[in-house]
């Protein structure tokens, strides 16, 4: 940072200067593990900014956090989300968004993944419009991810990024023509227990945005924004409210920069249910901030189980079988498009999580077949750009777009989608058609535990069955299963009318393990974590009551503090 010597924050030359351990300010304690590395990323300057975002905005975040219990209440006594009568004069008002900047004016193919070195580079180098860097649902936020993910970006942001896999005996550096970055901050349920204010836990998302932007927002403006950003991708929200402190974090963020209000652009994915009710009251809080909103799909099917947890006759088919054909997920998808059109901004599409199937090019293309099939829906319904897990399917997405937008670069003003505005809560909220079987509640379990044993031993992103696998897709495994256990439903899509019973699901258990450590090898079963994972998957799974996310319990076993002797003299 530039040391800046407002609003409390000392210059350099006014620092002590500690040899041991983080230089903190008051009321901070930091206790991941020192490394002269991550000292340059928690400078005193970059943890008083965290701290002043912490003791300005908790209270408002953990008012936030009770109102979500208390809607959760409201929803497992019988009540289902719609549209709030108070703020009709906001979906009715003729208001719009601050217009596009134009360094973001063309996001018709976007990648995503975590904040790993190698990862940025290739992301960055890819050919699509835009990185999504993740410090949320592709992150396993180990105190060492997050840390060498904020040196990664900054190196990137200032453009000197480079890695050398001695494996492969290769430098990887930057191409002269990069794709926009975006970072994608944890959402606000989350803490950071490496990194202590006040004698209380820091508030992750807080800690993600706050030493990203200290860091990095003049390098930003000059090298990627045109005199715009820092740009970020907002995620889990269920209420307005919620982008009302976002709002407020930017303008503090910006006046103690000191450039203009207006200047931090955000995305919101939509990806709560009850947050498809809330898009114009999101968009309205963040008007001066906002280029759209994402339909977050996967979060969204997991958020459709847990919001209707209580709810025996709102229950899922095969998670396979939960595409956006179902009438629902297209409905939210098209209010969607047309709630961003009206407002000037963004609507951008879904993850295509496919991976590239090397070994069997019949396979890769029926794949990829898949992926244009779906990606023509989204342009046809008027999205201006779309998610890919993988650089390998950036060049197919990017044709389907190209032939369906020409030169433009978005579709903001000629897809207004009017009809849109007929959908009804009932359309939102129908029940998703199809079947159960004894295959889908083995996929969940299978995929639940390997993702949750990959995401103990610090990877948040993982491959399987030629699918990307990230916390989205394992948490709709994990709610899945326990709402079948718990309403004791009959698998009736494969025509063995087997009852999903504690006997049923531990035998599949115990299978379901065997078949991963056949199909990991007996050496890697044994060093990862996969036991573990299979207990806290298990115990989640027959829990009385559903854990609100999969990754809270599994925090705790990633938390690591320093040892007392490495502490601050």
């Amino acid at each position: 940072m530039m040391g800046l010597g407002v609003n409390g924050y000392a210059s350099p030359a006014m620092r002590k200067t500690v040899t041991t351990g983080y230089d903190l300010p008051d009321g901070v304690d930091i206790r991941g593990r020192y490394d002269e590395e991550f000292a340059k990323i928690l400078t005193r300057d970059a943890l008083q900014f965290v701290a002043d975002l912490q003791r300005e905005f908790r209270n408002h975040i953990k008012y936030a956090m009770e109102c979500r219990k208390e809607a959760k209440m409201r929803y497992d006594g019988g009540a289902v989300p719609g549209f709030d009568p108070a703020t009709t004069y906001v979906r009715e008002g003729e208001w719009m968004c601050a217009p596009v900047p134009p360094a973001v004016a063309d996001r018709r193919v976007e990648i995503t993944g975590p904040v790993e070195r190698k990862m940025i580079i290739n992301a960055l180098n890819s050919g699509a419009k835009v990185f999504m860097a993740d410090f949320e649902d592709a992150l396993s936020p180990s105190w060492e991810n997050l840390m060498r993910g904020h040196v990664n970006l900054k190196d990137a942001v200032d453009g000197t990024i480079s890695f050398h896999d001695k494996a492969r005996n290769r430098v990887y550096k930057l191409n002269g023509q990069t794709a926009k970055l975006f970072v994608r901050p944890r959402g606000w349920h989350l803490p950071e227990a490496h990194m202590f204010i006040d004698g209380e836990p820091a508030t992750g998302c807080l800690v993600d945005f706050g030493l990203y932007f200290y860091h990095n927002y003049a390098a930003f403006r000059r090298n990627q924004g045109a005199g715009f950003g820092p740009f970020f991708y907002l995620p889990k929200m269920e209420h307005s409210r919620e982008a009302r402190i976002w709002n407020n974090v930017f303008e503090k963020a910006e006046k103690m920069a000191g450039i203009e209000k207006g200047s931090i652009r955000a995305t919101v994915l939509i990806e709560t249910l009850p947050a498809v009710f809330q898009m114009d009251e999101i968009l309205y809080e963040l008007r001066d901030h906002s280029v759209g909103l994402n339909c977050g799909r996967w979060d969204y099917i997991f958020s459709y189980v847990k919001t209707f947890q209580a709810h025996p006759d709102r229950l899922l088919p095969d998670r396979v079988q939960v595409g956006m054909t179902q009438h629902f997920m297209r409905s939210y998808s098209d209010l969607l498009i047309r709630t961003c059109h009206r407002r000037g901004v963004h609507a951008m599409g879904g993850m295509a999580a496919q991976i590239p199937i090397r070994d069997d090019p019949a396979a890769n293309e029926a794949a990829l077949e898949l992926v244009r099939k779906d990606k023509l829906r989204e342009v046809k319904a008027g999205h201006d750009g779309t998610w890919a897990a993988h650089p390998g399917l950036i060049p197919a997405i990017m044709e389907v777009f190209n032939n369906n937008m020409g030169h433009t670069p978005h579709q903001i003003q000629t897809m207004k989608r009017e009809e849109a505005a007929h959908l009804t809560e009932e359309d939102l909220l129908q029940r998703p058609r199809g079947v159960r079987t004894m295959d889908g509640l083995r996929l969940n379990t299978r995929v639940g535990i390997q993702y949750l044993a990959a995401w103990l031993t610090g990877t948040g992103s993982v491959p399987l069955y030629n699918l990307m696998e990230d916390a989205a897709t394992a948490e709709i495994s994990r709610v899945q299963n326990w709402q079948w256990l718990k309403y004791g439903v009959v698998l009736d899509g494969d025509g063995l009318g087997v009852k999903v019973s504690l006997d049923l699901f531990g035998r599949v258990v115990e299978e379901e393990m065997a078949r991963i450590e056949q199909e990991v090898g007996k050496e890697r079963f044994k060093k990862g974590m996969y036991k573990d994972a299979g207990k806290i998957f298990t115990r989640q799974c027959t829990a009385p009551t559903l854990d609100d996310f999969l990754t809270l319990d599994a925090y705790n076993h990633i938390v690591l503090h320093r040892p007392k002797a490495s502490s601050r003299l």
